[in-house]
């Protein structure tokens, strides 16, 4: 996900369920400099993002994030969710480097 995702996803994380013009999304979701060179440079952008399913489009071609979607990923290093396990905190991690479950066999 490149920067102009990102800018886009978190403009739009700020409107909640509601619908918003890609002209809208193009003048507040980077710098006024930016509109200005290039009032469009959203369009494409949002069509990465419909692709990619993570926003999706309503009759009259107004964005927003797809419900339930996550802008940021929750990753616990293996070491720390180790430590939080032993002390009885639940985490639920997700991504590279999950710690395997532990069985009977590891208690040597």
């Amino acid at each position: 996900m490149d920067a102009d995702e990102r800018e886009i996803i978190h403009y739009l994380s700020t409107w909640g369920d509601n619908f918003v013009n890609a002209k809208e999304i193009a003048r507040r979701a980077s710098t006024k400099k930016r509109f200005n060179q290039d009032p469009e440079w959203a369009k494409p952008v949002l069509q990465r993002l419909e692709d990619s399913r993570i926003v999706e489009t309503d009759a009259h071609g107004r964005y927003r994030l797809m419900p339930g979607h996550d802008d940021e990923e929750e990753w616990v290093a293996p070491d720390i969710n180790k430590l939080l396990q032993e002390d009885g905190v639940e985490v639920e991690a997700s991504g590279p480097g999950e710690p395997p479950e532990k069985s009977d066999d590891d208690n040597f």
